[in-house]
């Protein structure tokens, strides 16, 4: 028997993948248990419903994300450290979980409103994070500058579900690279 945590993410994995492809609405708890090897209504004995299943993967990767990056900065002393480690930190989330960005954008408003708040609160979290070392690295920059130009990154390295299906060895490294450069040049006093 599948331990219930096991079970859970077997089921939260699946169901980014599915609706990654397909769409919330384009996916049905049949779908999904037919996924895992399950019939769809044994699905309830871990989640009270499809809705469920998209707010916990959503809130927990928005919760992953805040975590992570906060460690990151905790754990390198200079704000060019805490970047580099910050720009390692989202590649490594971009190339890798790419169904969870997919979902984040088409299917956030379909999250229930509690839920769906929570995730803007904790990426506003996120944001102000990053924000905050851009400005002890880039003094002159003001906040929001500083802000947008977060916000077009993670454009950028969020776009990883668009650039096909298997993800080139180098691509973290391009990433990087082009991460690096952006916010240089968006940060550079003008």
């Amino acid at each position: 028997m599948t331990p219930v945590r096991d079970r859970r993410t077997e089921i939260l994995t699946s169901a980014a993948r599915l609706f990654a492809v397909s769409g919330f609405h384009g996916v049905s708890i049949d779908d999904l248990g037919a996924e895992i090897g399950v019939s769809g209504p044994s699905i309830y004995r871990y989640f009270v419903g499809k809705d469920a299943i998209l707010s916990e993967m959503l809130v927990d990767i928005s919760r992953r994300l805040l975590a992570g990056a906060t460690e990151r900065v905790e754990a390198n002393e200079t704000a060019k450290a805490q970047l580099s480690a910050l720009i390692g930190f989202h590649v490594d989330f971009a190339v890798s979980d790419r169904d969870l960005i997919a979902v984040q954008y088409r299917d956030l408003g379909n999250a229930p409103d509690r839920e769906r708040r929570l995730v803007r609160q904790l990426q506003r979290s996120y944001v102000a994070l990053w924000v905050d070392v851009l400005l002890q690295l880039y003094p002159k920059v003001k906040r929001d500058r500083a802000e947008r130009a977060v916000r077009a990154l993670f454009g950028l390295l969020n776009s990883t579900p668009y650039i096909g299906r298997g993800v080139d060895p180098d691509t973290a490294d391009l990433l990087r690279g082009m991460a690096a450069a952006a916010i240089a040049e968006a940060c550079q006093f003008r």
